[in-house]
């Protein structure tokens, strides 16, 4: 059997009631791998291979996956967790329990929304990865314990299968992957590659010609203003907003308060992020960016660049 149920709703904890966060971690938690499995055990414990397979992350307790958005890393936490004691509970039934999560990001229509656009989709692998993973997960010998109690990727597993082209995945073959969330990515993992209109060198070169490139196609589809906190070698506050007219860029003389998200960064960081050299996604995960706010208004700042640097 699969379990895969969660509200797809990715906000800081202010914006989020607590009536609403309890539904959401019981919908998570309680009706989706407890509930399915209790109700299915009588027939798994018939099985010839019985499998239950659950659609959550590897229990990471870096802090940054639970920033901005905690109420839903509890809920998928918690669907691992029933991962953990299932595994051990149905053991004796010769009833493998095991969680499978994607490495990268899947294009569906959740993502598309979240992304807001199919833009995103060359950052993306098709779903068909994960019904392979799982395939070979379900397939595998219930009663071999090492196939019980496991927190899979999907190309770990299709490593593990012989899997060795994975760009037959990819919706754009090639292209940079943006990772999927709850996995960590070593920090070597750069695009080195330039193609963007923006200047190679200092932070305010960037935003001269950043305040030239904008207009109301730009405010249209990203409506959020971002504040930027930049660190050596060149420090200083400065503010891209695109909320009105044709948006406006430059340094920051006010509060970050007034501001959809905040990013923090080093200064030589965010010069590679506008000439295209890093992703952001991948410079959050690496820990080279933090960022406070707006998660969804930090995705459409992404998209805007990648569109800027085609």
């Amino acid at each position: 059997m699969l379990n895969k149920l969660v509200q797809n709703i990715v906000c800081p904890l202010p914006g989020r009631g607590a009536k609403r966060t309890y539904v959401w971690g019981s919908v998570s938690q309680k009706q989706s791998p407890i509930a399915h499995s209790k109700l299915c055990l009588p027939f798994l414990k018939k099985a010839a291979n019985p499998h239950i397979l659950t659609l959550s992350p590897p229990l990471n307790m870096n802090p940054m996956w639970f920033s901005n958005h905690v109420a839903y890393t509890i809920s998928k936490y918690g669907m691992s967790m029933c991962v953990l004691g299932m595994a051990r509970e149905f053991r004796g039934f010769g009833i493998a329990v095991n969680a499978l999560w994607p490495r990268t990001a899947i294009y569906t229509a959740a993502t598309k929304m979240l992304a807001g656009g199919e833009e995103f989709s060359s950052q993306c692998r098709a779903p068909e990865i994960v019904s392979d993973a799982a395939y070979a997960i379900l397939t595998r010998s219930a009663k071999d314990s090492k196939n019980t109690g496991n927190f899979f990727t999907d190309e770990e597993v299709l490593r593990e299968e012989g899997v060795t082209d994975f760009d037959k995945y990819a919706i754009k073959p090639g292209a940079s992957l943006a990772p999927d969330f709850f996995l960590d990515v070593p920090k070597t993992q750069t695009d080195d590659a330039s193609t963007g209109p923006f200047p190679k060198g200092s932070v305010e070169a960037i935003f001269d010609k950043l305040q030239s490139l904008l207009s109301e196609e730009h405010v249209k589809n990203v409506g959020a203003s971002f504040y930027f906190v930049l660190t050596d070698p060149e420090p200083g506050h400065w503010f891209i907003d695109l909320r009105t007219g044709s948006g406006c860029a430059g340094r920051a003389e006010t509060d970050a308060s007034e501001f959809d998200c905040r990013f923090e960064l080093s200064s030589d960081q965010f010069v590679k992020m506008f000439e295209g050299k890093i992703i952001p996604t991948k410079a959050f995960i690496t820990g080279d960016l933090h960022i406070d706010g707006d998660v969804f208004a930090a995705i459409k700042l992404e998209k805007l660049l990648i569109n800027m640097n085609k």
